[in-house]
């Protein structure tokens, strides 16, 4: 895919019912969107949806409507790159590595994180809802240029 367009993925999670208008701002001209569960609002879904492309996954709160019956792990290939989308890294039920995948999405800690593992990206874009104690509120981006995914966290407040 060497000399491919680069893709912009805004990837974001623990929203918790709340989309803050810094988020939307934030995820405006991204090609793609993933939401790492814990999505906490229906509207959210929709209004993710608007802005781009949406591959959202369920969290531990998300127990009723459409939140509810999201997926609890997703697999998406963007830009030639596949993603793997899980709510708790605690939980990762794949070799990332033997399974050909070049980024693993978190959320749940609310702690942002780009770590490279092996060949392997760990990112988890931390809370963008309510703020949880100290914790920075914030989302990431990817891009992906050719086979290489390139990630920064965003803070929003």
């Amino acid at each position: 895919m060497q000399g491919s367009p680069s893709m912009r993925i805004g990837v974001i999670s623990d929203t918790h019912g709340l989309l803050r208008l810094e988020a939307i701002s934030a995820l405006s001209g991204v090609d793609q969107i993933l939401h790492a569960g814990d999505v906490g609002d229906d509207r959210i879904l929709d209004a993710l949806a608007a802005i781009a492309p949406l591959t959202p996954i369920s969290g531990n709160i998300d127990r009723s409507g459409r939140c509810g019956a999201l997926p609890a792990t997703e697999w998406v290939v963007l830009g030639g790159v596949t993603f793997y989308v899980l709510h708790d890294l605690q939980k990762l039920d794949i070799d990332p590595v033997a399974a050909g995948v070049g980024v693993v999405v978190s959320g749940h800690s609310h702690q942002p994180a780009i770590e490279w593992r092996k060949s392997v990206l760990y990112l988890n874009p931390g809370s963008a809802g309510p703020r949880r104690f100290r914790l920075p509120v914030s989302l990431a981006l990817v891009t992906v240029v050719g086979d290489l995914p390139q990630a920064k966290i965003l803070r929003l407040l």
